[in-house]
């Protein structure tokens, strides 16, 4: 009889390795022999959900999540849990290794619950409660930034070298006062990406009740009125909120409550004294620290860009590279983070005109770069390719056109060494020109189209930041070219 697996995928973003690894899962169980059927939870929430059919007569379930998935459903099934990476660099080698590793989830000596599944004592750290917010957060950040990108079309007025002159909406008409509203709307958005990047991170670790705490504590985090500073917290402050919102309530969950009060612990008591705990806690031990600190790095890597004059293409090179290394992983989203940080941050405090685009314009910059060298790789060296490969690189550069870096996971997965460096140079190039070239990126998408698709200030209309960014693409394809070997060189290697 015919095995049976049922399968759970999530991604921090869920966009990409959400599908990639679905598809990956899908196509290894055909190829050795078992029946499979795969939930994907992606931004667009559960797809092709499993029901309790699936479930019941599944000889095995298989989580390949970055963020936390309950695992109550799968009670008495053996369950294996890892990331999403594993399923789409070898999902043979997994379900093998999954169909002996597995434990039965709800036996004894496991604990029920989303921190440990049975002995395989699954590690739930610090970056996988961050990618929990971040999957929260994206679609406010691409919601809000076509609007405002919309609104800044109207509102920005170029000289005849594209560069602005003069920014503003004319309110007395009707078209100056619809763009205006949009850009409020889009502030709005930045301004809420925050407490809700912030109530996710707690709810990874503690659950519901730690939303409405760790949002209303990173609001106030933010508010510069509420802590009588000159700058909020940022991302930083929501960091700190969230986690000592999470373990917070993740002790009060732990007290027991007399039997009368337990139905409104959740929904009353715990989000009560937890929000009147971090409102305290902000007011008068955290927020000023943080938003004194964050106000310092701000004006501090201002300095350094209107000062020397290397600095704004070192930044914008490190944040590239950070963006080729793991290509959509922690140090990846680290970097999206970080610039997006800076400049909603800046943006919110200086104004447009003091805004800090450099990380934020380098990751976008970095971010098409790897899976669109790679498929440049297979046209300029196509005799070091094989078929299989120039088929993946054909999803690669779909991928990339669009800013979907994790178009060149595969390749990664098949040859690391190479093709780390090469990612990572070629972006570093893309990010440390586009800097260099102070070119300022307002949003749109994150590839050479975004010269077309959205709003990017450089030097020369359009021009500037294809040719920045091609360079970059330009350098990883050499490099793969100039490093890999050729099928034939490798099967001889391996038969060595």
């Amino acid at each position: 009889m015919t095995k049976k697996i049922v399968a759970v995928t999530a991604c921090a973003a869920g966009i990409a390795h959400t599908y990639m690894a679905a598809e990956s899962l899908e196509r290894a169980a055909k190829e050795l022999g078992y029946d499979v059927k795969v939930e994907t939870n992606g931004a667009i929430g559960a797809e092709n959900v499993l029901t309790t059919e699936d479930i019941e007569t599944a000889d095995l379930v298989l989580i390949a999540s970055d963020i936390k998935i309950d695992p109550i459903r799968f009670s008495g099934k053996p369950l294996f849990v890892t990331k999403s990476i594993p399923a789409i660099e070898d999902a043979e080698g997994l379900i093998k290794k999954a169909f002996d590793e597995a434990e039965v989830f709800g036996k004894k000596g496991s604990k029920v619950g989303k921190i440990q599944i049975g002995n395989d004592k699954e590690k739930v750290n610090f970056f996988t409660h961050i990618m929990s917010g971040i999957s929260y957060m994206v679609p406010m950040v691409i919601a809000a930034g076509l609007i405002l990108t919309i609104a800044n079309l109207y509102a920005f007025q170029k000289d005849d070298l594209g560069r602005i002159v003069e920014w503003g909406f004319n309110t007395d008409t009707q078209m100056g006062l619809l763009m205006s509203k949009l850009f409020y709307v889009g502030q709005v958005g930045f301004k809420l990406m925050i407490p809700l990047f912030a109530g996710f991170v707690a709810n990874s670790i503690a659950d519901k009740p730690a939303i409405a705490p760790a949002m209303i504590g990173a609001y106030l985090a933010n508010d510069p009125e509420f802590l009588g500073a000159d700058a909020g917290g940022g991302f930083i402050g929501a960091i700190a909120v969230a986690f000592i919102v999470g373990y917070m309530v993740k002790g009060l969950k732990k007290i027991k409550w007399p039997k009368l009060v337990r139905p409104i612990v959740p929904i009353m008591i715990i989000p009560f004294l937890a929000t009147l705990a971090i409102t305290l806690i902000v007011l008068y031990v955290i927020g000023t620290p943080i938003s004194l600190a964050m106000d310092g790095m701000y004006e501090g890597l201002t300095s350094l860009n209107e000062n020397y004059a290397g600095a704004p293409v070192i930044i914008g090179a490190i944040c590239g590279a950070m963006i080729g290394f793991d290509l959509g992983g922690p140090v990846n989203k680290t970097a999206l983070v970080f610039g997006t940080a800076i400049f909603t941050d800046t943006l919110t405090k200086y104004g447009i005109d003091g805004a800090n685009f450099v990380p934020g314009t380098a990751t976008q910059a970095a971010i098409s770069v790897a899976p669109l060298g790679v498929w440049l790789a297979t046209i300029i060296f196509k005799h070091k390719f094989s078929k299989d490969e120039k088929v993946a690189a054909s999803a690669a550069f779909g991928m990339g056109i669009v800013g979907v870096t994790e178009g060149a996971i595969p390749f990664v997965a098949s040859d690391p060494v190479r093709m780390i460096i090469a990612n990572v140079t070629g972006s570093a190039v893309a990010g440390g020109l586009v800097a260099a070239t102070g070119c300022k990126f307002y949003g749109g998408i994150g590839s050479p189209l975004g010269t077309f698709i959205g709003y990017i200030e450089q030097p020369i209309p359009f021009i500037t930041w294809i040719l920045c960014v091609s360079a970059g693409i330009l350098t990883t394809a050499l490099l793969i070219g100039f490093m890999k070997k050729t099928p034939e060189e490798m099967v001889v290697v391996e038969e060595n």
